[in-house]
């Protein structure tokens, strides 16, 4: 066994645990975004502290952004705890060199904001950030009148020439691969000179709550926006030209990284509380109240968050997860550990994320003795015994978690790289760890 190899423990008894969950990255970084471009300082307030966020910060700073570390910040009378400080720019100043490593926000919402610079930004990332589609926002911000070199390649690396200004106006946009396309062109769109409209020319947009998130985050920060679900014209977004305002923004837990620990409450006949679950949110996480009791659980509100408790009987479910994609490796597990067979389907996108998440899931599931096929736009799984073995995980943070999850039950499952779980969930090995009461 080597350093990269992670020994998944096995649950021996059925967990009793409260969880805190750090803070959404989405959220996190839509705010650190409209922070960036507001008329005046503004905070954001329990922030995910990961390899992502960090990134988003550090490319800001590249852009002359002021994004000021604290604890036990104060304002406003809202208390204390991890706070980031933003502090615009007056200008935002190029020439710039951005990472964007391999976070779909860093490289979708940055290029956008970089066409207000006063200079050249040049991005770049991990290699997988080449393989990622990234056309939706170049040739958006090529129709609004930006100037862009990346070598006829529609992705990394790339430089945005900026002006200081991006007209803006009318653009279509193919968003059927990635949701993420149309909130890079929502949040940065109250700064061009006449806003934006987005009109989606491609299939069904997945991940559509994510759009709703940043509607919601840019109406927060003083923005103007008509979205679909408001009554308006359908597939079509809008953005008043205007300022935006410095917020005290706290951000909520990620609701998608509760999935492991319900899911080891589902698996081991156990009880999870995540604390702090909001009564309204737009996260996709919350759907995991509605997917993990269609397999067998229940959950509540409590005082302290959200509680779920299983039976130790996992059923299989017949589910379509377009619109909440990013759950689909730690349901998968759960599947896999069902008691019949489960579909997850309208999932075709989840090829072009982190890593081909569906081909992944199946080759890593049948290497342990599953039987996982891959449809056109989903997961067919079959529950079958399982035994331990190497499970890869491909730099992906929700491939890793997973595989915890599988651990639960099956002995032996060593998981490669589970420091990819810094991702989103920095100290993962050591919650799960805490999750099963082990030292």
């Amino acid at each position: 066994m080597t350093d990269s190899l992670w020994p998944a423990p096995v649950a021996t008894a059925a967990v009793d645990a409260t969880v805190t969950i750090p803070g959404s990255k989405s959220a996190t970084n839509r705010a650190l975004v409209l922070a960036a471009l507001a008329d005046g300082p503004g905070w954001v307030r329990r922030p995910l502290r990961s390899r992502d966020s960090q990134l988003m910060a550090d490319g800001l700073r590249a852009l002359g952004v002021t994004v000021e570390e604290t604890v036990n910040a104060a304002s406003g009378g809202t208390g204390g705890g991890e706070a980031w400080r933003v502090i615009p720019a007056e200008r935002l100043l190029g020439p710039a060199r951005v990472d964007v490593g391999n976070a779909g926000t860093v490289m979708r919402f940055l290029p956008p904001l970089a066409t207000l610079a006063d200079g050249p930004v040049h991005f770049d990332g991990d290699p997988r950030s080449h393989e990622r589609p990234q056309h939706g926002v170049i040739d958006a911000l090529r129709a609004l009148g930006a100037r862009i070199e990346d070598g006829g390649r529609g992705g990394f690396p790339l430089t945005v020439h900026g002006t200081g200004a991006l007209d803006g106006g009318a653009v279509e946009v193919d968003a059927s691969s990635s949701s993420q396309f149309i909130s890079a062109l929502l949040l940065s769109g109250a700064r061009f000179n006449h806003g934006v409209e987005i009109r989606n020319t491609g299939g069904p947009v997945p991940s559509l709550p994510h759009i709703r998130m940043t509607v919601d985050m840019v109406r927060k920060a003083g923005g103007q926006v008509d979205a679909p679900e408001d009554g308006g014209e359908k597939d079509v977004w809008r953005v008043t030209p205007g300022a935006l305002i410095g917020r005290d923004l706290v951000v909520e837990p990620d609701l998608s990284n509760a999935a492991p620990f319900f899911a080891a409450a589902l698996v081991t006949g156990g009880r999870v509380t995540v604390r702090d679950w909001p009564r309204h949110t737009y996260q996709p996480g919350d759907q995991l109240r509605e997917i993990y009791t269609a397999m067998g659980g229940s959950c509540e509100f409590t005082d302290d968050g959200l509680r779920f408790t299983g039976t130790g009987k996992v059923h299989g479910i017949e589910a379509d997860l377009h619109d909440v994609g990013e759950l689909t490796p730690v349901i998968a597990a759960v599947a896999a550990l069902a008691d019949s067979e489960s579909h997850l389907y309208g999932i075709a996108h989840l090829r072009l994320h982190e890593t081909d998440r569906l081909a992944a899931l199946a080759r890593e599931v049948n290497a342990l003795g599953g039987d996982v096929s891959e449809t056109e736009d989903g997961l067919r799984i079959r529950p079958r015994p399982l035994h331990g073995g190497v499970f890869r995980t491909y730099e992906d943070h929700r491939l890793a978690t997973a595989a915890a999850v599988l651990g639960l039950t099956v002995d032996g499952v060593l998981v490669e790289n589970v420091a990819t779980t810094a991702k989103t969930l920095p100290d993962f090995p050591q919650m799960w760890a805490d999750l099963l009461g082990r030292v």
